[in-house]
């Protein structure tokens, strides 16, 4: 099972969160992150965040990764939007 948390902050503050799983086992780990970061997006009424090259080193070492201001192409009126694995295979 694949599980990943979404959060928003705003002011330091939780302002929404949610988990998503993911049971599919043809797909691979990057498929699975993809996949649900679009959900994840999609449940916060986002726009899909752009890559950088410290968001993939932050998430590529600690499963882990926060995209602010910077990885959006539009204004965003939090601070950051942080996803998380929780639970891998």
């Amino acid at each position: 099972m694949f599980r990943m948390w979404g959060k928003v902050f705003k002011n330091n503050r939780l302002e929404k969160d949610t988990v998503i799983v993911n049971d599919n086992t043809s797909m691979t780990r990057t498929q699975k992150v993809y996949a649900a970061l679009e959900d994840i997006c999609y449940e916060f009424d986002l726009e899909k965040p752009m890559w950088l090259e410290s968001t993939k080193m932050d998430f590529l070492y600690h499963s882990k990764t926060r995209f602010t201001n910077d990885n959006f192409i539009e204004s965003i009126d939090f601070d950051y939007l942080e996803i998380q694995i929780i639970e891998e295979d």
